[in-house]
């Protein structure tokens, strides 16, 4: 596919949250679209408390109880506006659009926090940011739905977040991820996904992290580019292949349904990556979305919805100047909690009391399945 320009332009919503177009053509103008909604200033904000046992901070974010949750079609505040029908993308249409969060799970809060007279309570204002994108302007789609064009511009939105919420002094983390399912706890429909920006490393990079040190320490190599090449050797988990990207189910995987996706070439962060993989990440990722949606193919009459997923970047953490650590290996993590027709794994008593999973399916055979499913290059939406 051909390296496509993409036109970016930022604007304010009526509450003084930024939003940002990325668009496929320049001086559309959508940015400068003002928003007629009458919204107060946004105050929300977050704490966030230190939980000793785990060495891990917690986020408390008691505003998000009142936001939207599923509306109908017609009131889906992510569709572009229309008439009166006033949305939170001010323009009449839009390629893809990245804007705040309205009820941000991370926010700088207002005045500081702190424990008190409670000798148990260690907490301190929460930091950080929560922003939205939105794939499409179609609220049918689904991100497989796209033209790999039009995932390319994605891929694009998702660098330049990672660029410049990275550089804020208040940002250890970035991470953009999609949820897509009610199973999933998705209460938006439309195809979108969401970008947290930590201010404080997450637990899973945070062991990653140290793995990875004691690997470097014992054997003088990078853990993933090992993991990588190890999975490449064995083959048998292996599920897509290109120029520059793999695909593969882990062999410990821990859901049902599991790939990660590594470029071969080693970065730490998606705005890392140079052209040739940024292009051919726009297919491939399609590929993969499209065989957990075949999946599990419905039979006559079936009831069930589309394979829900959490499709999550795992990105290097950053220091206080904005610089990733190197020895981190950007990959992502496509999973879906189904089983199989009508059936979810549930994370119960092992898993969520004791952090110990148990997998149904041998990882050997969701390779196999979702290898299977793939869909036909030829058969991807043409592009635009």
């Amino acid at each position: 596919m051909r390296t496509r320009q993409v036109f970016r332009s930022a604007g304010s919503l009526a509450d003084g949250r930024e939003i940002i177009y990325f668009d496929e053509a320049p001086d559309t103008g959508r940015a400068d679209v003002a928003d007629r909604r009458p919204l107060p200033p946004s105050t929300t904000g977050s704490q966030l408390r230190y939980d000793p046992l785990l060495d891990e901070w917690v986020a408390l974010a008691a505003h998000r109880q009142n936001r939207t949750y599923l509306p109908p079609p017609d009131e889906c505040p992510l569709d572009p506006s229309a008439g009166e029908r006033l949305s939170e993308i001010p323009a009449g249409d839009y390629d893809v659009v990245v804007f705040e969060n309205r009820f941000p799970s991370l926010a700088p809060a207002p005045e500081p926090a702190d424990g008190g007279d409670d000798p148990a309570l260690l907490a301190r204002p929460s930091a950080g940011r929560c922003e939205v994108v939105c794939f499409t302007s179609d609220h049918a789609a689904s991100f497989s739905d796209l033209t790999p064009a039009r995932a390319r511009t994605v891929v694009e939105a998702w660098a330049d977040r990672t660029a410049e919420l990275g550089a804020r002094p208040d940002v250890a983390h970035v991470y953009p991820f999609e949820n897509r399912g009610v199973e999933i706890g998705v209460t938006l429909q439309h195809p979108h996904g969401q970008i947290y920006a930590y201010p404080f490393v997450p637990p899973r990079i945070a062991a990653m992290r140290e793995a990875a040190g004691k690997h470097r320490a014992a054997t003088g190599a990078n853990l993933f580019d090992t993991v990588v090449a190890d999975e490449r050797r064995a083959g048998s988990r292996v599920v897509a292949e290109g120029e520059h990207w793999t695909a593969f189910v882990p062999a410990a995987a821990r859901w049902p349904y599991e790939v990660r996706l590594f470029p071969l070439r080693r970065v730490p962060t998606l705005d890392r990556l140079d052209d040739d993989q940024r292009d051919e990440l726009a297919g491939i990722y399609l590929d993969l979305l499209g065989a957990f949606d075949g999946l599990f193919p419905q039979p006559a009459g079936g009831t069930d919805p589309p394979t829900p997923y959490i499709s999550a970047w795992h990105q290097a953490p950053v220091d206080a100047d904005g610089t990733p650590d190197p020895e981190f290996g950007l990959h992502l993590q496509l999973f879906t909690l189904r089983r199989a027709p009508g059936k979810l794994k549930y994370l119960a008593g092992s898993e969520s009391g004791m952090a110990a999973w148990i997998n149904d399916v041998a990882p050997e055979d969701a390779a196999e399945r979702i290898r299977a499913a793939l869909p036909d290059p030829a058969a991807r939406p043409t592009e635009s």
